[in-house]
């Protein structure tokens, strides 16, 4: 939920006072303005994210990234950037991204990157 507050600052000229009307957006969550607001930092210091190869069908290896909270974070984009970088295919489903191949290493410096702390991302 967006608030607009509006804030009217004097704007003189050589004979009246004008006010002129400037909106800004207000962060629901925080109430800072939405280019000094933080939530989305905050939030990606709080996940724990795992990555782990798991052997499918036939002996493919498959990597599997889990603990990305979907709230703020489109796992979807997440999926289309990863295997862009990656250059690989995948899907995101119930909460996990799956790429085919084993990518842990890649996907890592992609997430540290991306601004998740080093800290939280466990390889397995």
């Amino acid at each position: 939920m967006l608030v607009t507050v509006f804030v009217f600052e004097p704007l003189y000229t050589a004979n009246t006072n004008l006010f002129v009307s400037i909106m800004a957006e207000v962060c629901s969550t925080c109430g800072l303005p939405k280019d000094l607001c933080v939530c989305g930092e905050i939030e990606k210091e709080q996940q724990r994210i795992r990555i782990r190869l798991e052997t499918r069908k036939f002996g493919r290896p498959t990597t599997i990234i889990d603990g990305i909270d979907d709230k703020n974070s489109s796992l979807h984009n997440i999926a289309q950037k990863l295997k862009g970088y990656c250059a690989c295919g995948g899907t995101h489903k119930n909460g996990q991204i799956m790429l085919q191949g084993d990518h842990r290493d890649k996907v890592r410096e992609f997430l540290i990157k991306s601004g998740y702390p080093q800290e939280n991302i466990e390889l397995q």
